[in-house]
């Protein structure tokens, strides 16, 4: 029997909300944390690994699948899940903050956006439709309307402009998605740092009936007052009975902050972009393996960790590793990151499930504090 794509509520504390995402390949705990496998891969991780981490569901990138290998090709070789050996859930972004981002020549009208591929140099039109198509062909459970995500700072006029296209888009995407139990198809709030225009975004995506929302446009270098500003004026309007993402976020206290105001989802590229360049998450903060007050470091980055990167390998051997330019020395910072990331998320799913959200909040933040 195939399972009807929901979100349930187990438990609330404040507006953080403890969950579920039932998709037609598992369950997804909520609050949840997203690796991002932005070409069928985590990198540097491979998938046996993400599944013992406790992660329940991985990100794939729509722009970079279809220009390789392509859709087509992922699709007669089985799908995203066949293809990468992952068998749960995967959630596939649209692909319009790539285009919008990473290519070079770009055109954008109604029916959708034209742009040049960073690999060949080749031609592509993107429309709402083909996106979904792609998706479809990836075999995504959760899948994104396309959306024009614009940059910071911009005018008043460039942010409604973008934002009425991507509920145009949004609809036809809708359309395009029709009638799929297992699946989803989730809408994205657009409108800058302009609260009136993201109230209006978020009002008319929830009178669609998606059966999840989006929160777009942020993690692009804006303070964080302005993304706690945009959840605080977006999150209320959102439906009470279905998932929300915060799209690209974050740091670890931004999660923190954007759990306190109701958000179910995130991904960032940050704890495995960060492992490669040196830097390791842990409960005591950050901390850089590339200083050289690390060279004759005997200690681990954790003993209590249950994590073997975090335990096992000496902060020198570390700092050796990445200062050598050695490969390890990525993979493990990497391993310990996505650890923290996933215990993190395990750490505030217990908490809200207790009632004592803005006590962990406080502990968590103390530890960062304290240092290692």
């Amino acid at each position: 029997m195939i399972k009807t794509f929901h979100y349930r509520k187990i438990a609330q504390d404040g507006w953080a909300r403890r969950g579920e995402i039932i998709t037609g390949r598992g369950c997804v705990r909520t609050p949840a944390f997203m690796p991002v496998g932005t070409a069928g891969t985590i990198k540097a991780m491979y998938m046996d690994q993400i599944r013992d981490l406790g992660a329940d569901i991985i990100l794939g990138n729509t722009y970079h699948l279809m220009l390789r290998p392509g859709a087509e090709r992922v699709a007669r070789l089985g799908g995203l899940h066949e293809f990468s050996r992952w068998n749960g859930p995967i959630l596939t972004d649209s692909g319009g903050f790539q285009v919008m981002s990473l290519a070079s020549i770009r055109k954008i009208n109604e029916q959708g956006v034209i742009f040049r591929s960073y690999i060949n140099g080749a031609y592509y039109e993107m429309s709402p439709e083909r996106s979904i198509e792609i998706q479809g062909l990836l075999d995504a459970d959760i899948q994104m309307q396309l959306d024009q995500c614009i940059a910071l700072p911009a005018t008043e006029k460039e942010m409604e402009e973008a934002m009425e296209l991507s509920l145009r888009w949004a609809q036809r995407c809708k359309t395009a998605f029709g009638e799929q139990p297992d699946k989803a198809l989730f809408g994205i709030v657009q409108g800058g740092d302009n609260m009136k225009l993201r109230e209006r975004s978020a009002q008319a995506l929830k009178e669609m009936d998606l059966k999840g929302y989006a929160i777009g446009g942020l993690a692009v270098g804006e303070p964080q007052s302005v993304m706690i500003a945009v959840l605080d004026t977006t999150c209320p309007i959102l439906p009470e009975g279905k998932p929300r993402y915060l799209m690209g976020v974050g740091t670890p206290d931004d999660i923190l902050q954007s759990v306190a105001r109701g958000i179910d989802m995130f991904d960032c590229v940050m704890p495995t972009r960060a492992g490669r360049h040196g830097l390791a998450f842990t409960r005591f903060g950050r901390i850089n393996l590339r200083n050289a007050r690390y060279a004759e470091d005997p200690y681990p980055l954790d003993p209590q960790s249950l994590c073997p990167a975090a335990n096992d390998y000496s902060c020198a051997y570390l700092h050796h590793l990445i200062k050598s330019g050695e490969s390890l020395g990525g993979m493990l910072l990497t391993w310990n990151n996505l650890f923290y990331y996933q215990q993190l998320m395990q750490g505030i799913r217990d908490a809200i499930e207790e009632g004592c959200y803005a006590d962990f909040c406080a502990e968590t933040r103390a530890l960062w504090a304290q240092g290692r």
